[in-house]
């Protein structure tokens, strides 16, 4: 996060790609470190939940972030959707629970930190949206990564002290005995940054639900990938699940082409 922050100062303050943007208020602050702080309590959580749920099931379960980025969308935000667009949610959601209840691999605490992360990226998108769109706090992307980045940090790297005894000594082991570990750490870092930019610049065009179920395109590939590289065991009521949520998916994505 640390490199997000140095890459959009390099490309705001030297290269002149976008505007420097100050942040107007207490409140605006306020916006972006809970969008920071939302951030990274999907992405622990999602890692938690790995831990415990095989990635299909995993990815399964985050096929349900646009049916609350809908509920969230609909309390944070005055923007509505049709209601066949609502309707085509209702497979997306239902076939996660299907493929719950077929799931050799369970594990109910893994669920609900998967079930928390899911919500957390929801919410995290509709936060997004209001940030980059609304005209009296709107925030070029790489200022709002910039602003962003920082929070993050902070709320990381105490909990990484915490939760991983000796992270400091052993990254600095690593990173010694092994040159290229340092290059993969920033490479990480670097892509993180550019996945994260052309999010900021996706939701901008579009609304944080179309976003969101587009998205589970890459969750049904993981699916798919998870059970063939990592051999992770399935059911045939799993499997329904998974079909059930795609289908879900591709009937959104017809209504919103016919809402436009």
């Amino acid at each position: 996060m640390v490199a997000c922050s140095l890459l959009s100062c390099i490309a705001i303050e030297w290269l002149k790609i976008a505007p420097l943007q100050r942040v107007s208020s207490w409140l605006q602050m306020l916006k972006i470190s809970a969008l920071g702080i939302i951030f990274c309590l999907s992405v622990v959580g999602g890692n938690v939940s790995l831990r415990y749920l095989p990635v299909s099931f995993n990815q399964a379960v985050g096929a349900t972030t646009p049916f609350f980025t809908a509920v969230f969308a609909v309390v944070m935000t005055t923007k509505r959707e049709g209601w066949l667009t609502y309707v085509t949610l209702i497979p997306v959601v239902a076939g996660v629970i299907i493929a719950s209840g077929g799931e050799p691999l369970f594990h109910l605490f893994g669920f609900i930190m998967c079930i928390g992360a899911t919500a957390a990226r929801a919410l995290k998108s509709v936060l997004q949206g209001i940030l980059l769109s609304s005209e009296g706090e709107k925030l070029n992307s790489m200022n709002l990564l910039m602003y962003m980045a920082p929070v993050a940090v902070i709320v990381l790297f105490p909990a990484a002290l915490y939760m991983e005894e000796g992270v400091v000594g052993i990254t600095i082991a690593l990173a010694r005995n092994d040159w290229k570990f340092s290059l993969y750490l920033l490479f990480n870092s670097a892509l993180a940054y550019f996945v994260n930019l052309a999010n900021f610049l996706v939701t901008k065009h579009t609304s944080p639900l179309t976003l969101q179920v587009l998205g589970n395109a890459k969750g049904a590939v993981a699916v798919i990938i998870s059970i063939m590289i990592f051999k992770n065991p399935v059911s045939v009521t799993g499997m329904l699940g998974y079909s059930l949520t795609v289908v879900g998916v591709v009937l959104y994505t017809e209504a919103k082409k016919r809402s436009m």
